[in-house]
């Protein structure tokens, strides 16, 4: 390895410390070539067979509005998470087409999670926050059927992105140490 190489696993490690659940964001939108940006670093998630099974469909500006009506749809209207798409400068949704044969399934899911997870970091390291959800309604058909999320596809998660307006302190970890069994 050399100095940079060293340089840039110190700054990873870093980032994985450092980075946050962002609840509340600064109005300003990130713009989408940047967020596109980081999805092209998401993207480099090991998969196997590099089948690649996700899509994205980012709501910003106006488009917010598609979002805010497809949680309505499902939900209602007078609910706090119609607030939050409205609200919120961007919101990522992550989808992944899902394989009936469960070994891949499996495979797929944790690839696409490992994209997410990708993603987030890469935007911390850019001082861009992002907040990770998952409600039922994601699973709801009015919601799925307003997006054109077909059968044989699964939201792995709905992500809030922003520049962070509060960073909440850290919280404690267990000691991998802990949790750690090793057979010698």
């Amino acid at each position: 390895m050399n100095e940079s190489q060293i340089a840039s696993s110190v700054h990873v490690k870093d980032v994985i410390r450092e980075r946050r659940t962002i609840k509340k964001f600064k109005q300003e939108a990130v713009p989408v070539e940047k967020i596109t940006e980081l999805l092209d670093t998401a993207v480099w998630a090991p998969n196997h067979k590099l089948r690649e099974p996700w899509r994205f469909l980012l709501f910003t500006g106006e488009g917010r509005q598609k979002l805010a009506e497809a949680v309505s749809n499902e939900m209602g209207e007078d609910n706090k998470f119609v607030n939050a798409v409205l609200t919120n400068p961007s919101t990522l949704l992550v989808v992944m087409k899902e394989d009936p044969r469960q070994a891949i399934w499996d495979e797929d899911f944790a690839a696409t999670s490992a994209l997410i997870q990708n993603f987030m970091l890469a935007a911390w390291g850019e001082e861009i926050g992002t907040f990770w959800v998952t409600k039922p309604f994601l699973y709801g058909p009015k919601f799925r059927e307003t997006l054109n999320i077909v059968p044989g596809e699964k939201i792995l998660g709905m992500i809030y992105v922003g520049y962070p307006d509060v960073v909440p302190k850290p919280q404690e970890r267990t000691a991998a140490a802990d949790k750690l069994t090793v057979f010698e």
